[in-house]
């Protein structure tokens, strides 16, 4: 097991060649009152203190996926006015379609314009070399994906990127479980929490925990990614996650952050208007219930995944645009729409499923 990152981190900064990676991570405290040009320099802040005072003032942060201007701006934008702290979340897909360097240059001005703290952290790295380099680059965090894999690899594999990350002021997320909705734990029986089913197991949860290092958890209680999330009406497995949270506790974990995976509620509001404008996601779509989320977040999940309902936001109002209006071929005319349409989708995240609205300089 590998020690835990030290216990006062605000001193250290990311040791990364000059214009090679984000900004440097410092406590908010230490921005006050810096200048450039008109805008506030704002550094990224560090996922652990973000951490911290999630759970502290009992909200959720809001970990939203970008790998387009339009995404960011719509994030940052109600980020900002709501004054809610945010996550940003680049997936290895993301780095291949709009390349690092992009992204980098876009999450790079988006710190300059705003004033709310901003992590960056990497969403499913797949391996070792991943999230090496995305720690190189000066992520915050990031999370290796080992949960495919055997419980004992997956903790090798854990192990081995928290040492590393650990050494350059980083955080890690493992994931424990499969993330395969609300149906599929075969291993359940006579209502008991199985250890051969696809669902994180709370005595696990505690061996893994210590075994590995991370930072957080991922768990899987019957989320799952995309918009088919369940198939009727399914909720999240609430009560196993306040079993995850107790065992945690009960080991000497303390207050340990949780992380909620296909976290997206999958408005049918949305699906039908895709739909509509020539769309055809059919009738099964389903995402999970804001109520569950609100749950979770009060049980102690610190950080709620959201991408699917920013796609769904984005591509029902382009479509809109492009039926309404099949003579329009300017991209600012339909880009334009849909960014608005994500912005007012993550301000009701921020202030009426995650609670962290007004809590950007707690």
């Amino acid at each position: 097991m590998n020690p835990a990152v030290g216990d006062d981190p605000h001193g250290a900064k990311n040791q990364f060649p000059a214009g090679a990676g984000f900004p440097s991570v410092h406590p908010l405290s230490a921005c006050k009152g810096r200048q450039e040009s008109t805008h506030r320099i704002m550094p990224l802040t560090h996922t652990r203190d973000l951490f911290s005072k999630a759970l502290k003032g009992k909200y959720a942060l809001g970990a939203f996926n970008v790998n387009n201007m339009e995404l960011l701006q719509a994030i940052i934008e109600a980020c900002e006015e709501e004054k809610a702290p945010v996550m940003l979340q680049i997936s290895k897909g993301a780095r291949d379609y709009a390349h690092p360097v992009y992204l980098k240059g876009l999450i790079d001005s988006a710190v300059k314009l705003s004033t709310i703290p901003i992590a960056v952290h990497l969403d499913h790295g797949d391996s070792f070399e991943l999230c090496k380099q995305c720690i190189d680059e000066g992520f915050t965090s990031v999370m290796i994906d080992a949960s495919h894999d055997p419980f004992e690899k997956n903790v090798e594999i854990c192990d081995k990127v928290v040492e590393y990350a650990h050494k350059h002021n980083c955080v890690v997320e493992g994931e424990l479980g499969m993330l395969v909705g609300a149906q599929h734990d075969d291993g359940e029986e006579g209502g008991s929490y199985s250890k051969g089913g696809a669902y994180t197991h709370p005595e696990e949860a505690v061996q893994f925990v210590k075994q590995s290092g991370v930072d957080s958890l991922a768990v899987a209680i019957g989320n799952s990614h995309g918009a088919y999330k369940f198939k009727g009406e399914q909720h999240l497995d609430l009560e196993r996650l306040k079993a995850i949270k107790k065992a945690l506790l009960d080991a000497g974990m303390g207050d340990y952050p949780l992380v909620l995976h296909g976290a997206s509620s999958v408005p049918k509001e949305l699906a039908q208007k895709i739909n509509k404008y020539g769309g055809d996601l059919g009738e099964e779509t389903a995402g999970v219930p804001e109520a569950d989320i609100e749950v979770a977040r009060r049980v102690g999940c610190t950080k709620v995944n959201i991408d699917t309902d920013l796609r769904l936001a984005m591509t029902a109002a382009i479509r809109e645009v492009l039926v309404s209006k099949p003579k329009e071929f300017d991209p600012r005319k339909y880009l334009g729409p849909a960014r608005k349409a994500v912005k007012e989708l993550v301000r009701h995240k921020l202030r009426n499923v995650l609670c962290c609205a007004g809590h950007a300089f707690d």
